[in-house]
């Protein structure tokens, strides 16, 4: 996979996210990813009030979220968050991503996180709206591969 392909957004690290020794605080890794992830979402019309947002998949929930740290980041900066969909099933999807340098030659951590989409008045599983899977099929490996 290409630089090229998925989603990059800058992200904003703050000196709160900072631990004693000034480095991002490992935890402040995935907030990162979520805030990208979120955003990307938000562009297209998602909102958690299903009122208002262009997609009836509100309502989600973290399976797992798996992170391998590979360089700190250091300090109060921008980082760039580079996301696409390794996969899209019927009630989960599984992003791939990697938090990189603003100038994204280093990277600093890559992992997954697993979303399952969840019924609001039972919260159990439930499958995918065509519309998020239109939205997310932008993401898709294989389709930003072609």
């Amino acid at each position: 996979m290409t630089l090229a392909q998925g989603c990059r957004l800058p992200v904003q690290v703050h000196f709160d996210d900072l631990d004693a020794m000034g480095l991002l605080h490992n935890s402040r890794y995935a907030l990162l990813v979520e805030r990208a992830i979120s955003v990307y979402w938000a562009e297209l019309g998602w909102n958690f009030d299903p009122a208002v947002s262009a997609f009836q998949d509100v309502f989600m929930a973290v399976r797992e979220f798996k992170i391998t740290y590979h360089a700190p980041i250091v300090g109060a900066c921008e980082p760039v968050v580079h996301f696409w969909m390794e996969r899209l099933g019927r009630t989960s999807g599984v992003y791939g991503f990697r938090v990189l340098s603003p100038d994204e030659s280093v990277v600093h951590a890559e992992g997954h996180r697993v979303n399952v989409n969840l019924d609001r008045a039972t919260f159990r599983p439930t499958p995918f709206s065509p519309e998020t899977r239109q939205a997310a099929g932008l993401l898709l490996r294989e389709a930003v591969a072609s």
